[in-house]
This record gives C-alpha cells, structure tokens and sequence, in this order.
C-alpha cells in the first residue's frame, strides 16, 4: 500500500506572512547624567536623587524590549551616548540603537517616525513609571484604525505618540510648546483635516517635586 504523501505547506504563503510590517517601538533615552536628567525634578528633591529615579525608571520602561511581539529600538541622546559606559547598566537586552539627533523635540520624533515609515511605530519616552506591556499592546491595536494614537498625559503632554503617515511628522511637531499644559492640543491641532484619533490611557510622567510625591504616594500604597 502506498503511503500517503506529508502534506506541504506553500511556500508562498510563508513569504507572504513574512512581508507583513512588523510592530516598532522606539524608546526615547537620554545619557544618565548628573545634571542632565530631571531637571526640573531636581529642583525638589536634588542632583543625586533624580540621576537616581532616572536610572530606575529608565531601567523598567527597557524592559519593554523583551517583548517578543514588537522590534524595540533605543533612540538616544546626545549621539554619541550608545558608546558610553553609563548607559550598559540599565539597556538590558540587545537591541537596535540609534541617534535622535539634533533640533527640538519634535524634529528628533519626526526624523524617527520617519526612519520606520511602513512600519506601525510608537515613539515612548523613559519617564512613564508603571508602563506595562499592555499599554504598547493596545496602542499599536488602536493605531490599526487610526491615522495618530496619543497616550495622554496628566499634565498636558503626552506620553506615546504614534503616525500611520509620518510623512506630515515634521509639521505636526513644529512650532509646539514642549514641557507645558498645551503640547498635545498643539500637536492635534496640526494634523491634517479629517485624520482619525486614537487615545489610550492616560498617564502621568514624573517631571516635578508634585508629580513625584504623588507617585511615592501610590508606590506606598501598593
């Protein structure tokens, strides 16, 4: 009796799943440094002691790049921080860097919106305690049905940004008042006419003496 022949599967639908965009998210990270980071922080609670939330913070939110369901990337600042020692004890897991280079803020997301074009991309920054995998989840989920996803944050800004269409980056991000109440409705108002928003959770990123007393208040309570 003959053996029936293993069934093969077409190669072509291998390629074809291969083409499919893989997921990015890109972590905005700058070089730990005495009184580069938190600045505004250490205003409240010293030099020595923002360097030090800084670090844990930043050293949580790069767990994110153990996700096997996103490519992570670390865009950092100043450029040439991805070659200095103060940045091995906390990038954990090996993964793609590269330099945001210069201008604003929104210059620096623009370029990388624009360098993973084609790819769903979410930009994050290192300053979000208690970000989960679940929050990047469900932002590449709702960027799916939207041209931009925003994760609101309390104090006006945000803290996640995505674009189906970074192509308009440069504009949207321009002219935006960084670091104060209107920065997401500056960024809103930009984009263009009819576009599709999506929103995820809000959050608040620790900046301030209020923001971190707020935070020590929830991690006692927890």
């Amino acid at each position: 009796m003959m053996k029936r022949p293993k069934k093969i599967e077409p190669v072509m639908s291998r390629r074809a799943s291969s083409r499919q965009p893989q997921n990015r998210l890109v972590l905005f990270l700058k070089e730990p440094r005495m009184g580069r980071v938190k600045r505004r922080l250490a205003e409240t609670i010293g030099d020595a002691a923002a360097l030090k939330f800084y670090r844990e913070i930043a050293a949580a939110t790069l767990r994110l790049s153990r996700d096997r369901r996103w490519r992570t990337t670390l865009a950092l600042t100043p450029d040439r921080a991805a070659r200095k020692s103060s940045l091995r004890g906390i990038m954990g897991r090996r993964c793609e860097t590269v330099p945001q280079g210069t201008g604003d803020l929104g210059r620096r997301m623009a370029r990388a919106l624009m360098r993973y074009r084609g790819q769903p991309t979410l930009i994050v920054g290192t300053d979000i305690p208690g970000l989960e995998p679940g929050h990047i989840v469900r932002a590449f989920r709702a960027l799916r049905g939207a041209d931009a996803v925003f994760g609101p944050a309390v104090d006006g800004g945000f803290w996640l940004v995505g674009m189906r269409r970074p192509q308009s980056a440069a504009r949207v991000f321009s002219n935006v008042r960084w670091s104060s109440a209107h920065a997401l409705s500056d960024v809103r108002a930009k984009l263009p006419r009819g576009a599709r928003v999506a929103a995820v959770e809000m959050m608040e990123d620790v900046d301030d003496g209020a923001s971190y007393r707020r935070w020590r208040e929830t991690m006692r309570r927890d």
